[in-house]
């Protein structure tokens, strides 16, 4: 419960940062997505539950907020990152760094493409080069960024979780 009470809180906070400080240092129109990038680390480093749990919740602020009318899609979206994401957990090492950057990068390029596909190519806007060029690598290059800088934080913070959960204690016995 600890844990999925942390994961909301910092969902919470990563879509704060990602209205607020991260708009005002967007570089050429593009920020970040943090949220994006906590489902995508969630779900590698916990399971596809806990994926699709960050997933959902992420998704549902970025709908909230960002939702041009169609709440649900990046609800969506992002659960089915989440899960994706968890798939990968049996290769989870907290001292490699590589996958999860790999991972993430996918991810946030995933995300730009179906957001095109379903809200931008079936309203006839073909210019695919142009969006992928302009939007969806920069904002990919962006998130890794940060998701090299925030990578080591929040792994501390796992950790910290997971040494004070009764779980753990119980197994450690």
């Amino acid at each position: 419960m600890k844990k999925y009470l942390t994961l909301f809180i910092s969902i919470f906070i990563a879509f704060a940062l990602q209205c607020t400080l991260f708009k005002f240092l967007s570089l050429g129109k593009v920020s970040p997505n943090l949220l994006l990038m906590l489902t995508s680390l969630s779900g590698f480093m916990g399971g596809k539950k806990e994926g699709m749990f960050t997933g959902f919740f992420a998704g549902l602020f970025t709908d909230i907020l960002y939702g041009n009318g169609i709440i649900g899609f990046s609800m969506l979206l992002f659960t089915w990152i989440g899960y994706i994401s968890g798939l990968f957990n049996r290769l989870y090492y907290p001292e490699d760094v590589k996958l999860p950057l790999i991972l993430t990068i996918v991810s946030d390029i995933l995300y730009g493409f179906l957001y095109y596909v379903f809200l931008f190519l079936l309203r006839s806007r073909l210019d695919l080069g142009f969006y992928f060029i302009h939007v969806i690598l920069p904002e990919a290059v962006y998130t890794l960024i940060i998701t090299i800088i925030i990578f080591k934080p929040i792994l501390f913070l796992r950790d910290l979780i997971d040494d004070e959960s009764p779980e753990r204690k119980a197994s450690d016995v």
